[in-house]
């Protein structure tokens, strides 16, 4: 038994996991990318993406990128215009150059003067938020069904009027 330290050895799939963890994504200047973004580490888009992001750690871009499609991070730091939605579990800087035409959920946020936000945005517990966005929706789908379904027996009964009408 060990004194001080863990008695834990590191297996090879631990081994593999912090490999992918600390591996990062680069989307160079001038490159264009279409497809999606799935990663344990940090992902740089200095040009253009068209796709998803998402990623266990921290989404950055710069100032002349341009991402269309939604970015899921821990954190992120946009310097760039993102046309999406943003899902940051932790911390959201939106730099001066920033341009965002979408939805944003995260937990926290720093916003520099001359950063453009075009959108709604909620803060706090993301989890919390997913469910009470959940929530709302199938309140609106159940009372969408329960006016439809009051339209239609208005319509049955109009209908059997109607034909009832001998001319």
């Amino acid at each position: 038994m060990a004194m001080f330290g863990s008695s834990h050895k590191e297996t090879p799939k631990t081994q593999e996991i912090d490999k992918i963890s600390n591996a990062s994504t680069n989307i160079g200047k001038g490159a264009t990318l279409q497809g999606n973004i799935d990663t344990f580490g940090n992902v740089r888009v200095d040009g253009k993406l068209i796709g998803d992001i998402k990623s266990k750690s921290k989404v950055a871009t710069g100032n002349a990128s341009l991402v269309e499609g939604s970015i899921t991070a821990q954190n992120a730091e946009i310097e760039g215009e993102v046309k999406g939605s943003l899902e940051i579990a932790e911390l959201l800087v939106l730099k001066s150059t920033a341009i965002i035409n979408g939805d944003i959920i995260t937990a926290k946020m720093v916003v520099e003067a001359g950063a453009i936000f075009n959108g709604k945005c909620q803060m706090g517990d993301i989890n919390q938020i997913k469910k009470m966005m959940s929530e709302q929706k199938d309140t609106k789908t159940e009372n969408n069904f329960n006016s439809k379904t009051e339209n239609s027996k208005e319509e049955v009964s109009t209908s059997s009027v109607f034909s009832d009408l001998k001319i």
